[in-house]
């Protein structure tokens, strides 16, 4: 009985970390770009904005520049209370705006923007959330691919922060890389499609018009995602046009990391095994990965729930049971040993070695959240106060 509780504890952090590293030594080498002989189409690009004065003017400007003349730029000033459609106007931006304090967040956003561009529909949509900056890559090129392919693609999502931020901010900025570069490569290499990061986005227009929009779910970009799936649609990745924005203060980097995660845990209890179980039996490589990948927890708490169980494996060894220890403890050194060669390749400029030190802390910092997860699971949408920001 002692030695099939222990397997009990120790099988599901074991077999969440294998498939962890074998996601990122998958995803360690870049990808390919999507590459297709198209002409220009119609794009719009959308910005979904709620309060976003301090920074929509120049989000807009930048955006412009990326975009041609024929690219319509919409920005939703979803229930404002300051500038941001005025900023916005002026920037040279269209601007809808949006009143309904009942229902507020990005899908609903999204949704108005969906409403106002059916009466001349473009080809595409790319979706950029309004602290967001195209680092590299060509808009229109990238808009053509999506064009040719007719699924959506998810373009690279990163943070950015100076070398002497906070070495916990500096260490969640290496997460996000690892979910949305190292691991997303890794994701598309074994099932062919991904997941969505709510910004970066770029939407063929008859994809765009059956997403359920309409939404506050707190993670409506996963949601989207998952919908797609099941119905055959993947969504593609391509790194080579990457999306950045200004990491958030340690404060509200953790709120907006709580928002994410916890979304991120209630999916995965109510889809990962169906998701399994159906890719199985459709013969589906891409609902088996995309499963398999939502069985696996954010990466601090997949390490704490190892560490977790590291206790009562690690105890069972002096009862005669070396089985689950064993077990466990290769899992681990195996998922250390691919953060540490996606640290290495792609990690290193971002994070110095002595922020990479403080990981540790990192999880630790991050328990009180997932305890709240059993008690205050965030629900809603809730916007990040920006890093130029003040209280």
């Amino acid at each position: 009985m002692l030695s099939l509780l222990v397997w009990l504890c120790a099988i599901f952090p074991s077999l969440a970390l294998f498939y962890f590293s074998v996601e990122v030594l998958a995803g360690l080498r870049p990808l390919k770009p999507i590459v297709a002989q198209e002409p220009d189409i119609q794009l719009a690009v959308v910005i979904p904005a709620h309060n976003e004065a301090s920074l929509i003017a120049e989000t807009v400007k930048a955006a412009r520049e990326q975009i041609g003349p024929t690219t319509r730029l919409l920005v939703i000033a979803d229930n404002c209370s300051d500038a941001t459609a005025e900023l916005a106007r002026s920037a040279g931006a269209v601007v809808v705006e949006r009143e309904d304090p009942s229902h507020r967040g990005k899908g609903f956003a999204l949704a108005c923007a969906r409403d106002c561009l059916s009466a001349e529909p473009p080809d595409a949509v790319f979706v950029l959330d309004a602290d967001c900056r195209i680092a590299n890559g060509n808009l229109q090129q990238s808009a053509n691919h999506a064009a040719a392919v007719r699924e959506p693609i998810q373009y690279a999502n990163l943070l950015s922060a100076s070398r002497d931020a906070p070495s916990l901010v500096l260490v969640s900025n290496f997460a996000m890389l690892i979910k949305n570069l190292v691991r997303a490569r890794g994701l598309y290499r074994l099932g062919g499609g991904i997941t969505l990061f709510g910004t970066g986005m770029m939407i063929p227009w008859r994809v765009f018009l059956r997403l359920d929009l309409a939404t506050s779910e707190a993670v409506e970009d996963l949601g989207m995602a998952l919908s797609l799936a099941l119905s055959g649609t993947k969504v593609h990745f391509d790194e080579h046009l990457t999306v950045i924005s200004a990491a958030a203060q340690l404060a509200d980097s953790l709120g907006q990391r709580r928002r994410w995660e916890h979304g991120f845990i209630a999916h995965s209890v109510r889809t990962a095994l169906p998701l399994v179980r159906l890719g199985f039996v459709r013969r589906s490589r891409h609902l088996t990965a995309l499963g398999a990948h939502m069985l696996v927890p954010p990466l601090a708490l997949l390490f704490l729930i190892g560490a977790v169980a590291l206790v009562p494996a690690v105890t069972a060894v002096f009862y005669g049971q070396p089985g689950p220890a064993a077990v466990l403890l290769t899992a681990f050194v195996l998922a250390i040993a691919a953060t540490g060669a996606a640290w290495t390749m792609h990690g290193r400029a971002a994070l110095p070695l002595r922020a990479l030190l403080r990981a540790p802390f990192y999880v630790l910092w991050k328990i009180p959240f997932y305890v709240g997860l059993l008690s205050a699971r965030e629900r809603q949408w809730t916007r990040t106060r920006r890093a130029n920001e003040k209280n």
